[in-house]
């Protein structure tokens, strides 16, 4: 958008400019289209500047001085994540922008994009948002630079940080700074404040970003103290010091019912990039949701590796069924659609309609977790209302085909309930794929995970392909791996790739661990301790050992060989060379 298309528009300036890492894409999986829909129902003048030269400040000048605020996010991901490889090395390409280019966001691209926009008009509001800010709005363990940063509110300089799905913080924030209001106070928001009075029995301090930086059971406590107060019914104001400055966060922000998550998906979404990025290609990442659906969000999974859970909460928010079929029935109008729904799902693909009568009541239960070590008795699944769903997308005029991509919890699908579930998706809803993270096999690892035990892993695996023999499909599963996991040895990862050769199964989809921010992996990486036990946990951290457990579970590659090798030597396994590797000795 350029001056004179605002003057097209007829306004005489923005109420609000959008700043993001990402390039355009107006679609509800992309957060800054959702913001920008959100504040133009709102009747709102919204501008995007979307992955500004971040070398100066007169790129943020280009849609001039907004009337209310700045709103700035990394984007989809974390910016460090979009930028590097769990080996530290730049990325080449970056599925977020025009044509796949790498190297078009700053690293810490909040920060950086806060800063010019002060830069460029000191006396704007600066609101953060997104999954950096909202994994960051602590002290926080980096792995990048292998230290602890202070929140992202000081570097940055920002007014508000809105954390989790912020559709209703920013709306809040939006109407109280045009009324002229303080929007301190704000539920799912964050602030820095040079005064804090201790003693509210509904706010908890926890240790300072100092003490935090030296002494790895503080970060412990504070981690401890941050997770057990996520929830929004029963969360409280978190603080933490930093120097003579308080970070303050308040309680998370209530879940939307189902006609306000509908209402979300309902706005007018192009659903393409911006024209601009023809010539480059388009943005590679719009291709794989360009006919895919969102049906609901939140994961109460709990994975330990994950920063989802954290950022759009354990408890499942399904969007209604009406609104769905709405969707779906326009995309079937488009040019380009040729009769398959390629996705209908959520952070975890069997829970559309999940249900838990302590949801609403209490929130998410303190004392125990809704999957692990088995699926609580009180969480329906909400299979019944899946399989009404995708019978009704099916029947809609030019659909050929829905099919599931997102991942599947297989720990679901072993349950005696589930078996209609399970012969309907293998027949109608599986394009040759069932994807599913087992993750690894040794029982202490997977529990750190918060993943359940392998015997579960190896008896959906049985059920699964007797499913498919049954209905005459010939069909796969796609496995995903984490490599040195914290907890994880070399033992383990050796042990790992011998039950996947009794299994017949060679792994195409490893990832190599990565500690992210505000995560219970990143936090146990980080100290080498358990925060709930206190336990000492071995974490590997040399990139060369790193690449040997990788190496190991994926032994089939013939490059892996001399990292195979030297991995056998080291746990003086020599014998099983030829066991992993036919023809060595």
């Amino acid at each position: 958008m350029t001056g004179d298309e605002i003057r097209k528009r007829g306004w005489n300036g923005l109420d609000v400019i959008l700043i993001t890492g990402d390039a355009y894409v107006d679609h509800p999986s992309y957060g800054t289209a959702v913001i920008g829909r959100i504040l133009e129902a709102r009747g709102l003048s919204v501008g995007v500047i979307a992955q500004p030269d971040f070398r100066s400040a007169e790129a943020f000048r280009r849609l001039g001085k907004p009337r209310l605020f700045f709103g700035i996010t990394a984007g989809n991901m974390d910016s460090m994540v979009a930028n590097y490889t769990a080996h530290k090395r730049p990325r080449k390409t970056d599925d977020y922008s025009p044509g796949g280019s790498a190297g078009l966001r700053p690293d810490h691209a909040a920060v950086v994009y806060a800063n010019r926009a002060r830069e460029a008009f000191k006396d704007v509001p600066i609101v953060l948002g997104g999954i950096e800010a909202s994994l960051r709005r602590f002290a926080h363990y980096d792995w990048w630079g292998d230290e602890v940063r202070r929140s992202i509110l000081l570097d940055s300089r920002a007014d508000i940080l809105v954390y989790g799905m912020g559709e209703t913080q920013v709306l809040e924030i939006a109407r109280r700074i045009a009324a002229g209001e303080s929007p301190r106070g704000i539920e799912g928001t964050a602030v820095v404040t040079g005064e804090f009075t201790r003693g509210d029995p509904d706010s908890i301090e926890i240790p300072s970003y100092e003490e935090v930086s030296s002494d790895p059971d503080k970060f412990n406590e504070a981690f401890r103290t941050i997770l057990e107060n996520q929830d929004p019914v029963r969360g409280k104001t978190i603080v933490q010091k930093h120097a003579n400055r308080y970070v303050i966060q308040y309680p998370p922000a209530p879940v939307l019912k189902t006609r306000d998550l509908d209402a979300v998906y309902d706005l007018p979404y192009a659903k393409n990039w911006h024209p601009s990025y023809d010539k480059a290609g388009g943005v590679p990442g719009f291709e794989t949701v360009r006919f895919s659906i969102i049906s609901h969000r939140g994961c109460p999974g709990e994975c330990s590796f994950c920063g989802l859970s954290l950022h759009q909460g354990r408890i499942v928010q399904s969007r209604s069924e009406s609104s769905i079929l709405k969707e779906a029935a326009a995309l079937t109008e488009r040019k380009d659609f040729h009769g398959t729904i390629t996705d209908v799902g959520g952070p975890t693909a069997n829970l559309y309609g999940a249900v838990c009568a302590k949801w609403q009541q209490s929130g998410a239960c303190l004392t125990r977790r809704c999957l692990v070590p088995a699926p609580c008795r009180n969480l329906d699944p909400g299979y019944r209302k899946s399989l009404s769903l995708y019978s009704k997308l099916l029947a809609l005029p030019r659909v050929k085909h829905v099919f599931i991509e997102s991942g599947f919890r297989h720990d679901l699908l072993v349950d005696e309930k589930a078996r209609d579930y399970l012969e309907a998706v293998c027949r109608n809803h599986v394009s040759g794929r069932m994807k599913v993270a087992p993750e690894h096999s040794s029982g202490h690892v997977l529990a750190l995970m918060h993943k359940p035990a392998f015997g579960v892993y190896k008896q959906f695996l049985t059920l699964y392909r007797s499913t498919c023999r049954e209905i005459g499909k010939d069909q796969y599963l796609v496995n995903y791996f984490i490599s040195a996991h914290p907890g994880c040895t070399l033992e383990d990862a050796l042990s790992l790739a011998l039950k996947l050769q009794e299994l017949g199964i060679h792994p195409e989809q490893i990832q190599d661990f990565m500690p992210l921010p505000m995560t219970l992996s990143g936090t146990i990486y980080h100290t080498e301790k358990d925060p709930f036990t206190g336990k000492k946990i071995y974490v590997a951290k040399s990139f060369r050992e790193r690449k040997m457990h990788r190496a190991l579970i994926q032994y089939k590659n013939p490059k892996n060989a001399p990292l195979v090798v030297e991995a056998l030597k080291l746990l003086k396994k020599e014998h099983l060379l030829s066991k992993l590797l036919p023809g060595r000795k």
